[in-house]
């Protein structure tokens, strides 16, 4: 299926964030990402499982304002 294969416009609309943010966070490594010629391209595997590995990551920042 060619639509496994996303675009930074499909991305960024998946994600609610916008072009210019997911090209920083391309660029940067940040997700997973690969260049075709000079555009981005994000498989949907790929992204799904970087969503999931965020959540902990999420849970952590919040914090449960316990303390020893």
């Amino acid at each position: 299926m060619r639509e496994d294969i996303l675009t930074i416009k499909e991305v960024a609309e998946y994600l609610k964030v916008t072009e210019r943010t997911l090209y920083r966070l391309a660029q940067e490594g940040s997700i997973p990402a690969f260049k075709v010629g000079a555009s981005w391209r994000f498989k949907r595997a790929d992204i799904d499982a970087w969503i999931e590995n965020q959540k902990p990551n999420a849970k952590q920042r919040g914090g449960s304002g316990e303390e020893g």
